[in-house]
C-alpha cells in the first residue's frame, strides 16, 4: 500500500483537477505516480514540463524509455520498470530488448554506449570518467545527447526516489528488478 494515497481525479479540485483531467486526457487514465504526485501540483507540472521539452529533443523516445528503464534498473524502481517496459511496448520496442534495457543493455551499440553512460551518471552521482564519456562519444554520442541523457537521468532519478519514499502501488504489468523494490 502506498505510504501518500493517490489522488482521485474525479475528487480533485484547482491545479491537480487540472493536471489529472490533461493526463487522463491525452493517456486514457492517470497512472498511480502521476496521482500519487499531484499532492504538489508544483512537482507534477514540473515533472510533467520537463518530460514535454525533453520530447522535442535530439534523443528518440524509444532512447529516452530505454534510458528510463536503465535507470528504474540501476536504482531498483519497481514502478519505473514496469511503467517504461508498457511504455517502450507501446512504442513498438520488443519485450527481449525492453529487458536488457532494464539491465542496462541493449541489442544496438549506441545505444548500449548511451545507457552505459546513464548508469554511470546514476552510479557515480554525476562524477562520470573520462573513459564513461569517451565510450558514449565513440559510439556516436553528440554533445546534445549526452546533455539529454544527463536530462532523463535526472528526471528518472526523481520519479524513482518519489515511488521509494511513497512506495507507490504499480498499476502496470510488473516487471522484476533485482534491487529492493518500490512496491
Amino acid at each position: 500500500m502506498s505510504r501518500l494515497t493517490p489522488i482521485d481525479p474525479a475528487r480533485a479540485d484547482g491545479k491537480a483537477k487540472a493536471l489529472l483531467d490533461g493526463i487522463e486526457k491525452a493517456f486514457g487514465r492517470a497512472p498511480n505516480l502521476l496521482r500519487t504526485m499531484a499532492h504538489s501540483p508544483a512537482a507534477l507540472q514540473a515533472h510533467l514540463d520537463f518530460g514535454k521539452a525533453l520530447g522535442s529533443g535530439v534523443l528518440d523516445a524509444q532512447t529516452r524509455e530505454a534510458i528510463a528503464l536503465a535507470v528504474a534498473g540501476e536504482n531498483g524502481c519497481a514502478y519505473c520498470a514496469a511503467a517504461h517496459t508498457a511504455i517502450g511496448g507501446l512504442l513498438g520496442v520488443e519485450t527481449a530488448e525492453l529487458a536488457e534495457n532494464l539491465a542496462g543493455r541493449s541489442g544496438d551499440p549506441k545505444v548500449a554506449a548511451i545507457l552505459r553512460f546513464a548508469r554511470a551518471v546514476v552510479a557515480e552521482r554525476g562524477w562520470v570518467s573520462d573513459a564513461d564519456l569517451r565510450i558514449a562519444r565513440l559510439a556516436g554520442a553528440s554533445d546534445a545527447e549526452i546533455t539529454e541523457i544527463v536530462a532523463v537521468v535526472a528526471d528518472s532519478i526523481f520519479t524513482n526516489y518519489f515511488n521509494h519514499v511513497t512506495e507507490t502501488e504499480v498499476d502496470f504489468p510488473p516487471v522484476g528488478t533485482d534491487r529492493k523494490t518500490a512496491a
